[in-house]
């Protein structure tokens, strides 16, 4: 197996790590117990690949659950994975009903916590990873690298070794800040210390209700969360004031594609909370740059130096995610330098060019970094990309156990049928709302705010494998 100048591999060895002499009697070890990771999970059983998941928290999808109250936008069969699927049924498991939409809590309680008691051992909680590198090389040795099985610390300093790892830790403990312009507001961590700041998908009708009910609420952002929360507030009594924020011009990039969307739930979204905005039950502000927190007043500063202040009690920093690669500081990662996906990935999720329903099929090709054997998945690997969708990540995670089987020919071939998922810029939430008319659905997220079942429930951030 040969480096090149740089370090970098062919795809010849990407190939070889799978069958490195070396390694061979390591386990491949999962970060993350979330539904894309556990995936990951039942593909390498049914490959016969030994494996370890580490889960940072005390339970199975421990983020999943800081969501329980949220309801997904697609339905049982959209949130299944293909091997969990057969692995629990063969263990006598009954599927939910495929056309149901499941709450967090749900997707918990029937799907993941099933599938982790089956994997049973293989599945470690409470083993939060502090940094990956390679057995006696840092980022710098390249003579003899490739050989070398990974090192996995934990917090508190145990140590594991693994022969390939797949990092599906996900980006829910890593939100974007508040500042418009990627830094933290002037004062951002002072008003969250404060506990002025919430960050996205509070639970505003249930434990948190307190908090909000009453209240001058902010919430900001343009996305799949921020649509969430505002519609849940909505749902408080007249007396909670609701002002929603946002950078851009216009929210026709929220509403999203209405009757358009395949997703009935999905698309019923963005039309309730247009016409909310339309009845002044939510007030909107466009062009808002946040620039400082002073006390219970946000500050904008647009980019001309002009400045406007909204004064709150409760602010919802509905404002994304981002990765956090500090683990793999050793690793030998090639990041796209915009979106921090890998670079062969970015551009086909770049939101500025694709939907979510758009992203095409990829696997283990896209993914693969200069370091052979390690591969971020799910949600963590679009970077800041909003397009991901949790069907996207199942075929991620059956390409890449594929390939660690040594099965190439499956790992490459990758297919993926998304059901139309409406717009994930504002740029195309503008063309589509001229193609249909009225742009009335929000685009591809990932988690629901609770809507009564009588009509459809929606989703926005993290969660489910189309919506």
């Amino acid at each position: 197996m040969s480096t090149n100048c740089c370090g970098t591999t062919t795809a010849l060895e990407h190939e070889q790590i799978a069958h490195n002499p070396d390694t061979t009697g390591l386990p491949v070890v999962v970060i993350g117990a979330g539904p894309v990771g556990l995936a990951a999970a039942a593909h390498l059983t049914e490959h016969g690949q030994p494996f370890l998941v580490l889960e940072a928290g005390e339970q199975a999808a421990a983020s999943v659950a800081r969501w329980g109250h949220v309801r997904v936008f697609s339905p049982w069969k959209y949130n299944i994975d293909a091997a969990a699927r057969r692995l629990l049924q063969a263990d006598g498991w009954s599927a939910p009903d495929d056309e149901w939409l499941p709450t967090g809590a749900e997707l918990i309680a029937d799907y993941l916590a099933p599938l982790a008691k089956l994997l049973g051992r293989h599945v470690r909680l409470g083993a939060k990873v502090e940094a990956i590198s390679r057995a006696g090389y840092d980022r710098v040795r390249t003579n003899g690298r490739q050989d070398a099985p990974f090192l996995i610390r934990l917090e508190g300093g145990e140590e594991l070794q693994a022969r390939a790892i797949i990092d599906a830790s996900g980006t829910y403990e890593t939100p974007n800040m508040l500042g418009a312009s990627g830094l933290p507001a002037h004062g951002e961590q002072q008003a969250i210390t404060a506990g002025l700041i919430d960050h996205a998908l509070p639970d505003v009708l249930g434990a948190e209700r307190d908090h909000y009910e009453g209240k001058r609420i902010l919430v900001i952002g343009a996305g799949h969360s921020a649509a969430t929360t505002l519609l849940a507030l909505a749902q408080l009594p007249d007396d909670t004031r609701i002002t929603w924020a946002i950078r851009a011009g216009a929210a026709a990039r929220t509403y999203g594609g209405g009757e358009a969307d395949a997703l009935p739930a999905r698309g019923a979204l963005g039309t309730r909370l247009r016409a909310h905005v339309d009845s002044g039950r939510i007030h909107l502000v466009t062009g808002f740059f946040t620039h400082t927190v002073d006390g219970n007043t946000v500050i904008s500063r647009d980019p001309a130096g002009h400045e406007r202040r909204i004064t709150a009690d409760r602010v919802v920093a509905a404002t994304g995610y981002r990765p956090d690669h500090t683990i793999a500081g050793e690793l030998r990662l090639d990041l796209d330098p915009i979106l921090g996906s890998t670079r062969a990935l970015a551009p086909l999720i770049d939101p500025n060019a694709h939907s979510c329903g758009t992203v095409p099929a990829h696997g283990v090709d896209e993914l693969a970094h200069p370091e052979p054997g390690y591969y971020a998945i799910g949600v963590k690997s679009y970077g800041r990309a909003p397009t991901f969708l949790m069907a996207t990540g199942y075929e991620q995670a059956r390409s890449i156990a594929a390939a660690l089987a040594g099965d190439w020919e499956a790992a490459r071939d990758v297919q993926l049928d998304l059901p139309e998922t409406g717009v994930c810029s504002s740029s195309l939430a503008e063309a589509q709302e001229q193609r249909v008319g009225l742009a009335t659905g929000i685009s591809g997220g990932l988690l629901a705010t609770p809507l009564p079942l009588a009509t459809a429930t929606v989703s926005a951030e993290g969660g489910s494998c189309c919506g």
